[in-house]
Parts: C-alpha cells; sequence; structure tokens
C-alpha cells in the first residue's frame, strides 16, 4: 500500500474508532481531555508505526493498547503517587494482550460510548453544555458545526464545552449508564444527543459531503441500544423509529455526481425497506405505549408518511400538516414553525406557506439559516414570483457550509431565470424534516 493510502487508511481507522477509544479511556483514566490526549497520541503513534509495518488486523485494540501504554508512561513520568492514579496503573498494566482489550472494549452491549453519553447529560452539568460536549467528544463534531446545529456562535459552544469537562472532572462522575430512576432523569438528554449526532450525519452542515453515513448508523447502533434498555419507554422507540425511516433513505438523496435529490427525484426503489420496516414497528411500539404525541414519534410519523407513499404524487401533505400542527405544540421552535410552512405550502399552495414563513421571519434563531430563504425562495417559484426567488436563492446559497447544498442552492436560482427547467421540488436542506 502507498504511503498516502495508508495515511488514508489510518485517518479513517481513527474517524471510525475515535469515540470508541475515547470512552473506553474516559472510563479507565476518569478525565475526558486527558482521554481525548491519549487517542490523539496513538493516532500520532500509528501515523509513524502503520506505515511500515501496515495496518493490524484489530485497529481498534492496537489504537487502545497504544493510548493505555502511554497513559502508563505518564503516570509513571510524573511520579503521581494518589491512590487512585495507581490504581489506574496497575489495571493498565494488566491490559497488554488483544483479546483482554477486545473484550474491554466490547463489554455491556456497547455500554462505554453510552455511558460516556449519559455521564455527559448529568444533571450537574448545564442543559445547553450537554448536547455540545457529546457532538464534540462522541459525534466528532466541530465547535462550528456544533455552533450550527444549535444555531449558536462558535465561540457560545467552545465555553460550553470547556465547562462541562471542568464540571464532569470536579464531580468525579463516573463514566457508566445508570440505573433506575438516574437513568430516567437524563433521558431526554441522551436522546437529543443521538438524535443531533444523527442530523449531523443525515444533513452535514458543512464540508464538501451531503451526508455522513457513519454518523447515521452510530446514532442508529446507540438508539437500538437504547431501545434494548428501555424497551417500555415510548419515546425510545419513537426516536429509533425516526432514525430508521430516515436512514432508509440515505443511498437515494445523492445522485452519481454526488449532488443532492429532492424527495419528489429520489429513486424509492432505493429506498431501504428493511430499515423502513423496522422503523414502521419501532413506531408502532411507540403508539402502542401511549406515546403517540411525542416528539420523536411525531416525527417518526411525518417520516412514515413519505415512506408508505409509492410515488411522491401519492405523498399525504395535508396528514403531513396535520402532524406538524400537533407537534409544534408539544416541540415549540422556529425550525419546526419552518418545517410547518414546508408542510402547509405543499398541502394548500405556495401562499399559505409564505404567510406562514413571514410570520417567523425575524426569529432570532432563523437569522443567517440558510433553509429560511431556501424554503421562501421554493414558495416564491411555485408562486411565479421567479425575481423574487432567485434572489432567496442565492442568499441561502451565501449561508450554507456545505458545498453541495450551496450547489444545489444556485443551480435552483439559476432556473429562476429559465423557467421551463424543472422546479425539483421542495429544497431538503439541513434542518427541513418534511
Amino acid at each position: 500500500m502507498a504511503g498516502g493510502e495508508t495515511q488514508q487508511a489510518i485517518e479513517a481507522v481513527f474517524r471510525i474508532e475515535r469515540a470508541r477509544l475515547i470512552a473506553g479511556l474516559a472510563r479507565t483514566v476518569r478525565d475526558m481531555d486527558r482521554a481525548e490526549e491519549l487517542a490523539q497520541d496513538a493516532l500520532v503513534i500509528a501515523l509513524s508505526e502503520w506505515p511500515r509495518s501496515g495496518v493490524p488486523a484489530n485497529p481498534g485494540a492496537w489504537l487502545m493498547t497504544a493510548a493505555k501504554r502511554r497513559a502508563i508512561d505518564a503516570i509513571r513520568r510524573d511520579k503521581m503517587r494518589e491512590r487512585k492514579h495507581e490504581e489506574i496503573a496497575q489495571e493498565l498494566d494488566g491490559e497488554t494482550d488483544d483479546a483482554d482489550l477486545i473484550a474491554a472494549m466490547d463489554d455491556d452491549l456497547g455500554d462505554e460510548l453510552l455511558g460516556l453519553i449519559f455521564t455527559a447529560c448529568h444533571p450537574v452539568i448545564s442543559a445547553d453544555a450537554r448536547a455540545a460536549l457529546t457532538l464534540r467528544v462522541i459525534g466528532g463534531l466541530t465547535t462550528d458545526e456544533i455552533a450550527r446545529a444549535f444555531l449558536s456562535s462558535e465561540v457560545t459552544i467552545a465555553q460550553r464545552i470547556v465547562r462541562a469537562k471542568k464540571t464532569i472532572g470536579k464531580a468525579g462522575l463516573s463514566f457508566e449508564v445508570p440505573r433506575g430512576a438516574e437513568r430516567a432523569t437524563r433521558l431526554s438528554s441522551v436522546l437529543e444527543v443521538v438524535y443531533l449526532i444523527f442530523n449531523e450525519g443525515y444533513a452535514a452542515t458543512a464540508g464538501e459531503d451531503l451526508v455522513r453515513p457513519s454518523l447515521c448508523l452510530e446514532a442508529q447502533r446507540l438508539g437500538r441500544i437504547l431501545a434494548a434498555l428501555m424497551p417500555e419507554d415510548p419515546e425510545v422507540s419513537g426516536l429509533l423509529a425516526l432514525m430508521e425511516i430516515q436512514a432508509s433513505r440515505l443511498s437515494a438523496r445523492t445522485g452519481p455526481d454526488g449532488a443532492l435529490l429532492t424527495l419528489t427525484e429520489q429513486n424509492r426503489a432505493r429506498w431501504d425497506q428493511l430499515l423502513i420496516r423496522r422503523g414502521l414497528d419501532a413506531l408502532a411500539r411507540a403508539e402502542a405505549l401511549g406515546g403517540a404525541d411525542g416528539p420523536y414519534a411525531l416525527q417518526a410519523a411525518l417520516a412514515a408518511c413519505h415512506a408508505r407513499a409509492r410515488t411522491a404524487v401519492d405523498t399525504d401533505w395535508p396528514h403531513i400538516a396535520a402532524l406538524y400542527d400537533r407537534l409544534r405544540v408539544v416541540m415549540p421552535s422556529p425550525v419546526v414553525d419552518l418545517n410547518r410552512a414546508v408542510a402547509h405550502s405543499m398541502a394548500f399552495g405556495p401562499e399559505a406557506g409564505l404567510r406562514l414563513v413571514d410570520e417567523i421571519a425575524d426569529a432570532a434563531a432563523l437569522r443567517n439559516y440558510a433553509p429560511l430563504p431556501a424554503a421562501r425562495g421554493d414558495f416564491l417559484f411555485r408562486a411565479g414570483r421567479l425575481a423574487e426567488a432567485r434572489s432567496e436563492f442565492e442568499a441561502a446559497a451565501s449561508l450554507t457550509r456545505n458545498a453541495r447544498e450551496a450547489a444545489f442552492l444556485l443551480a435552483r436560482a439559476n432556473a429562476c431565470g429559465h423557467p421551463m427547467l424543472p422546479t425539483s421540488g421542495i429544497s431538503k436542506l439541513s434542518g427541513i424534516r418534511i
């Protein structure tokens, strides 16, 4: 394997293993910052050794071994005498063969990652910092990507993450999945984090790629573990249903050239029917448990409307609009209101969408939010107001950080000067969950 290919392979392996590596190390050293440093150290060692020796058969175990040995070296070098550090060193010294390491990494159905998420969602940490910290550590998102997901500033998000790490360190929290009432008190925050990770994979806020399937897969895996741990919780089933149905469309969302394909353009034969069946089953469980009006179950019901429609023309837009009317009651937010405007425009005409979107145009949370002018541009295009539509699409293209979305929006702006071109339907930007 050429040097460049080896480096790409190492970086790909690290992206895959990073979250589990940090979770395992945090559980051992009880320090999230130190765990991230050790994981990065392991990557540096791999970049030095793997080009000569080749990528090992079990790269995750190799990275964990390298990181833990670096931890031992640091403990010995700094002559740390505290009892806890001695216990950590003794524990690490005993984990030297791959079999033991693999067993340690795979224990409790993947609870190391969930343990880290539940720790980050402890009530001692402020609500606004919980999701930001977990998205950074588990999802591997940059502070800029997290800021865009929360419609906040990069500086604010960075401060939240630093404060959350310091709080965890001072509180001496254990990196484990809690039980009983303590688990229940943190569950809503955990579900929010898992879905935010999924969303960043489903519609990347920045970069060259529209989707990041690895994040979707990780969120789905965590959702399935949670559903197994808490089978009687309707919102867990609702979230799992939502992610499974949304993920069923991943392979159809982009064309051969990587360009965005809207719902009306997608080849529905490419939708994953197994994931759809899993999602519909999970939705039925959530509704049977009395959770039909929960925020995740309602969003799953929205996704199910598309999954059940054999063609785009068959989509039951009035029902989708009614579901959004219910969703905004239990999950009020400007983004939900924007989605509701999109649904109403499809059900009752573009003028209906324009009336609703004008009501929220001044919302602070939607300032510099690309989906707002993108949706308004679509309504104006379908209303025949092409010059205004072009201006909105160009504004949206200037706001998005995703290169593929920008190209899509500029193409729609160009279509405004050529009204005989296909309209392309509703723009499926991040945050638009029609």
